[in-house]
């Protein structure tokens, strides 16, 4: 009894936090970023051997986690139906698989400030993504794998499956983009994760089913099930914190350490840490714990009625998450606040209840359907009344400094003032850069390119890539529709612009301006330019997406003013076919000439060095891609380009550029989109800045 009342008093000692807290920060700082990790492969095996870790089946495409050596992310494309019809009995968790084909390294992000995928994947110790050719199953899982796989399956196989795996199992496999970009941009999308709903919801059933049990017991026995349930969704770091936090309280409880959540919360966090110092760059366990740590600290202030009660929490979660989904996203919905205020108790108490009970009785559906229309419903028209301000990319240092802000708030409302005037700093910050920005956007086989006048006083955008679709069979089309353009429209918003001033279309061809409609539906577009000549089938269903907007469109226009400057579109003629008839400008930023081509081919070229006096170019860009069909010797011997930039998909199938493109181009300094990124023109006093963004 003396060793655990001397136990509870080192426990209680406010010191010890304090040591716990900075030997976890020195312990995150050695194990996340002063220790390099490197894969135990070589990235030349042809075949690997694993463990299913988990898979998922949409479309024609198998993506699998397979545990070797180490954790690797397998892709295998489905030939026919017959084989997806199959693939469920072949393909099960915790199976030992034999794959052959061959490992890639993962990319970094290649516009500026997006999503790495390479970083993400390197907190996770996953160095290496396979392009299978084909597998073969070694080894039969075992009866716990088999349980895991037959919950899966299940959801699979069911009727709103997409659904049932992401409330039931934290699996968004299924889930449409544009549902799930919808709850994002709600701020419901947490809703949609396991959390601690799913954990109380369990305790709740499972606690009265042992209600007679004694407390020690029965604690084991709940520790065990929330352990198997964190198993089989893949221990989550929501989860992870709602079991601990669970655990530790009942021996808090049974114990009488007399521990605040607080303290209990940062003990989880502890061992979390402890287990897997990588765990910090999740965003589950940041969100969790901010959000969580944050109604805790500001409990005593949730008082009132049931509303008022639900506005406070929501308006406390919104607070603490708000420097985080700036930092991420660089827009803040304030309408998240009441959205939430519905879907919290909509979802907790109906949707996520309801899920579970069709998982386990399927005839269920029915209702469950009409339940899950509602919903969306209520989402889409949560999109519709939605509010967000723009908050330009900011550093760690001001998100910890914000969080630190909003819980000295609760004790002093001046901090709030202080919390105010710095998101007002970060807004107009990004308007103070006083230079121009030519960036030539890496958006695969296709062309993009940013022109930003002085303190974002004028976006120009000159054509916006586009991957070209081709018909499939509909058991090969997936629901997870990717559009290049979202890439664009983040990086602007990291920039702090909301708008494009001008929008250019230099042709008609779908790699050029595939994603407009994308982009106009999604940003503000004040005006857009088409080329000289007739109307394709693809400029005329943007046209009508422009009426619907009612955003003025001109074609064949001969100059446009930006700022002081001008835009000169200098091939007005009207030739035989699209390529040709791309519109071609030319312009003088600060004494420094560009000039971009478009598609236009040889022909195009001999005529503009006849009328015009294109020499000494500083910054060419490379028609067609690199194509032969432009940039001949006769054209940049005249223009003499100092640098030369290439916007061109890697590994295309066109096999651009070509070599004696390149060889023309030998007197030039060349940057190619496919191996250096995004590349960034800064024209500061005069002079030239030149910034990659490589894969």
């Amino acid at each position: 009894m003396q060793h655990l009342n001397n136990l509870k008093l080192i426990l209680r000692c406010n010191f010890l936090f304090f040591f716990l807290f900075l030997f976890i920060i020195v312990y995150i700082f050695v194990f996340t970023v002063f220790i390099k990790y490197d894969s135990k492969y070589f990235g030349t095996e042809s075949y690997i051997e694993g463990k299913i870790l988990s898979f998922s089946l949409n479309g024609n495409k198998l993506k699998m986690n397979i545990l070797g050596k180490e954790e690797i992310i397998g892709t295998y494309y489905i030939n026919s139906l017959e084989e997806k019809e199959n693939i469920l009995n072949k393909i099960k968790i915790g199976n030992k698989i034999r794959l052959y084909g061959s490992l890639q390294e993962p990319l970094n992000n290649t516009i500026p400030n997006n999503f790495n995928y390479r970083r993400y994947l390197y907190n996770n110790k996953i160095f290496y993504l396979m392009d299978i050719d084909r597998y073969e199953i070694i080894k039969e899982n075992n009866i716990v794998d088999k349980i895991k796989d037959f919950v899966y399956k299940r959801a699979y196989s069911l009727k709103n499956g997409d659904y049932l795996l992401v409330l039931v199992l934290g699996d968004k496999a299924l889930i449409s983009n544009d549902d799930y970009n919808t709850y994002q941009n709600n701020g419901t999308s947490h809703l949609l994760a396991i959390s601690g709903s799913h954990i109380t919801v369990l305790l709740v059933i499972f606690s009265k089913i042992l209600k007679k049990v004694k407390d020690i017991p029965k604690l084991i026995v709940l520790s065990i099930i929330l352990l198997f349930f964190g198993f089989i969704t893949g221990f989550q770091s929501a989860v992870n914190r709602a079991i601990f936090f669970f655990i530790i309280s009942s021996i808090n409880k049974l114990g009488k350490f007399n521990f605040n959540n607080l303290q209990i919360l940062f003990f989880v966090a502890f061992i979390m840490i402890l287990l897997n110092p990588f765990v910090i760059f999740d965003l589950g366990f940041l969100y969790s714990f901010i959000i969580c740590g944050g109604i805790i600290y500001y409990q005593d202030k949730i008082k009132g009625n049931y509303l008022q009660q639900l506005f406070k929490i929501s308006l406390i979660s919104f607070l603490f998450s708000l420097p985080i989904t700036a930092y991420l996203n660089y827009e803040i919905n304030i309408m998240s606040i009441f959205i939430n205020m519905i879907f919290v108790p909509l979802i907790s108490s109906i949707v996520f209840p309801l899920a579970i009970v069709t998982f386990l009785f399927p005839f269920l559906n029915p209702l469950f359907s009409l339940v899950l229309n509602i919903t969306n419903f209520l989402n889409t028209l949560g999109k519709q009344i939605s509010i967000f301000i723009n908050i330009p990319k900011m550093s760690i240092f001001i998100v910890i400094v914000l969080l630190l802000l909003i819980i000295l708030m609760k004790n002093n409302k001046k901090y709030f003032l202080v919390f105010l005037a710095i998101l007002i700093f970060v807004k107009c910050s990004c308007n103070l850069k006083n230079y121009y920005q030519i960036i030539y956007l890496d958006v695969g086989q296709g062309d993009s390119t940013l022109l930003i006048s002085p303190f974002n006083n004028n976006v120009v955008m000159i054509d916006t890539g586009g991957k070209i679709k081709y018909a499939q069979d509909n058991w090969k089309k997936s629901n997870k529709t990717y559009n290049l353009s979202d890439n664009t429209i983040k990086y602007l918003k990291s920039q702090g612009i909301t708008k494009i001033d001008h929008l250019i279309l230099s042709h008609g061809d779908y790699d050029h301006m595939g994603e407009a409609i994308n982009l106009v539906e999604n940003f503000k577009v004040e005006k857009v330019i088409f080329n000289c000549g007739e109307f394709n089938d693809l400029e005329k269903e943007l046209i009508y997406a422009l009426d619907k907007k009612k955003i003025p469109y001109y074609s064949c226009i001969e100059e446009l003013n930006i700022d002081d400057n001008k835009l000169f579109f200098i091939n007005n003629k009207d030739y035989d076919n699209e390529n040709d008839n791309s519109s071609v400008i030319y312009t003088e930023l600060n004494n420094h000439k560009f000039l971009f081509m478009g598609d236009a081919g040889v022909e195009v070229e001999e005529d503009l060095i006849e009328k015009y006096n294109l020499n000494d170019i500083d910054v060419l860009k490379v028609g067609h891609h690199g194509s032969n069909t432009s940039s001949s010797k006769f054209f940049i011997n005249n223009i003499k380009p100092k640098y030369a930039i290439i916007s061109v998909g890697k590994n295309n199938r066109y096999g651009h550029p070509k070599s004696s493109v390149l060889d023309t181009l030998s007197n030039s300094k060349i940057y190619r989109t496919d191996l250096d990124g995004s590349i960034m023109f800064k024209i500061n006093n005069n002079k030239l800045k030149i910034e990659t963004c490589e894969p």
